[in-house]
């Protein structure tokens, strides 16, 4: 997976972004094809820690992001040395925030540490060592060894497409088995709630992937143990 502020293009004014993503369907599907979006430079375990300023905490934080959640949030990239912004979701041209799935390589790894147990309202303020974040090699704007700094508003936490609660309503006989039928049933009503066009063609292309890459036993159905490729406890 390849979610999150990748830095390939270089743009000449100050602000640097990346266009967000459209809708959940679109998100929920490439996901499943492991091709998400542009690619993202991943940073190698490391000793050295993240740290996380909390500048607002909501009165209500009983909801908690954990790993497998789709986080939906504004975030902005600062470098540590002087200041300067490399990336943000604010001043694209839709201002839109972005959806990632946390703690599954989506986004960078020092973003999957300082993000955890985040709740809807909250905002952070994300000091990111070179290891966890862009590395000796840098990523466009981002120099090498450049420690970074996010500034990030947490929107909305939504259980993520791998969860029992997604499989259960894809599974519209609930016998405990996805067929084709459903997915693609699924896949169309989700298009039309979000106001998204996708080809047929295109919807079968992707269903049939999804099942090339899961369905172990080629019985023509994914369990929810195949369903589950991210290991959730509660499945």
């Amino acid at each position: 997976p390849r979610l999150g502020p990748s830095l390939h293009t270089a743009t000449p004014t100050s602000q640097m972004c990346i266009m967000p993503l459209n809708t959940f369907f679109y998100f929920f599907f490439i996901l499943s094809l492991q091709t998400l979006f542009i690619p993202l430079i991943r940073a190698n375990e490391s000793n050295e820690n993240v740290k996380i300023e909390v500048t607002f905490l909501p009165e209500n934080c009983s909801q908690k992001a954990k790993r497998g959640d789709m986080l939906n949030a504004h975030y902005d990239g600062f470098l540590a040395t002087d200041g300067s912004k490399f990336y943000c979701s604010r001043s694209t041209n839709t201002g839109h925030p972005h959806w990632f799935m946390l703690g599954v390589g989506n986004i960078i790894k020092g973003l999957d540490l300082g993000l955890k147990d985040m709740c809807p309202g909250e905002k952070r303020k994300v000091i990111v060592p070179p290891s966890l974040a862009y590395g000796e090699k840098g990523h466009g704007p981002v120099p090498p060894n450049a420690t970074v700094i996010f500034e990030v508003e947490l929107l909305h936490i939504r259980r993520g497409p791998r969860s029992i609660e997604a499989f259960r309503q894809m599974d519209m006989d609930n016998n405990n088995e996805l067929t084709k039928e459903e997915l693609k049933e699924f896949v169309k009503l989700e298009a039309k709630r979000l106001n998204t066009h996708k080809d047929e063609s295109y919807i079968d292309e992707v269903v049939a992937d999804v099942f090339l890459k899961n369905d172990q036993n080629a019985d023509g159905t994914l369990s929810l143990n195949e369903y589950n490729v991210y290991g959730h406890d509660e499945l």
